[in-house]
């Protein structure tokens, strides 16, 4: 949601949270005056608690809106505030987050729900070439999230998600994926409990090193997030 009131509410519940709430992902208006906003969002109540900031861009008309000279120009605020701009794409706009991606080189980008395969449909083109190519910039990772409602949700099976989650793999490599549960959104087709598993599932091919950095390390290095006891890198709790 483009919604700079939920931000600051997610920062607040972040500042109550007794830790649970290791960063917020929030949102500001890019294409307006980026650097102010985010300077106020870091100064407030929990601020250090904001760690990127994302923005829906399928909702966009224009496919190519991350492309924008003005949207580059709040990129370049959040690169110089140590941030994270999540990448919340599909096929369609994968072009334009290239362009986004080789315009502020030194930003990390996370490509949120895996750009949102054509699970349902059962078909990899164009998703796969176009994700492909926006996989060989080393400053962009990946979630393994949000795979469940791009599939039937009715009937959808870790089975059915393999091949996807394979793809996504191949391009990012362990230490470049983060696993995500899209909950509550997954809740449509899944419990979390289920979402989890069937990850688990999928990935259960990695060695105990590979799936650490998948389900906790990768995200941690990527957002900053604090450490703690529980995990080798200190995260207690998986992220979300």
């Amino acid at each position: 949601v483009a919604d700079a009131v939920e931000t600051h509410e997610f920062l607040q519940a972040a500042a109550y949270s007794d830790g649970l709430v290791a960063g917020v992902v929030g949102w500001v208006d890019l294409t307006a005056d980026a650097a102010t906003a985010l300077d106020e969002l870091l100064a407030g109540e929990s601020g250090a608690r904001l760690v990127g900031v994302r923005h829906p861009t399928p909702a966009e008309p224009d496919p190519d809106w991350l492309a924008r000279p003005d949207v580059s120009r709040g990129l370049r605020d959040l690169a110089d505030r140590g941030l994270v701009f999540d990448l919340l794409v599909t096929a369609r706009e994968l072009p334009a987050a290239l362009v986004a991606v080789d315009a502020v080189d030194d930003l990390s980008f996370v490509v949120d729900h895996g750009a949102k395969p054509p699970i349902a449909a059962g078909e990899f083109e164009p998703w796969r070439e176009l994700l492909r190519e926006v996989g060989e910039r080393p400053h962009v990772t990946c979630k393994v999230s949000g795979l469940v409602t791009e599939a039937n949700w009715a009937s959808w099976t870790p089975a059915a998600l393999q091949p996807y989650v394979d793809t996504l793999l191949e391009i990012f490599g362990p230490t470049r994926l983060m696993w995500g549960s899209d909950w509550p959104v997954c809740t449509v087709a899944a419990s979390y409990a289920d979402v989890l598993a069937s990850a688990r599932s999928c990935l259960s091919s990695l060695s105990a090193h590979e799936s650490h950095e998948v389900f906790a390390g990768t995200a941690c290095r990527v957002y900053g997030l604090p450490v703690g006891p529980g995990l080798p890198d200190g995260r207690s709790k998986l992220p979300r």
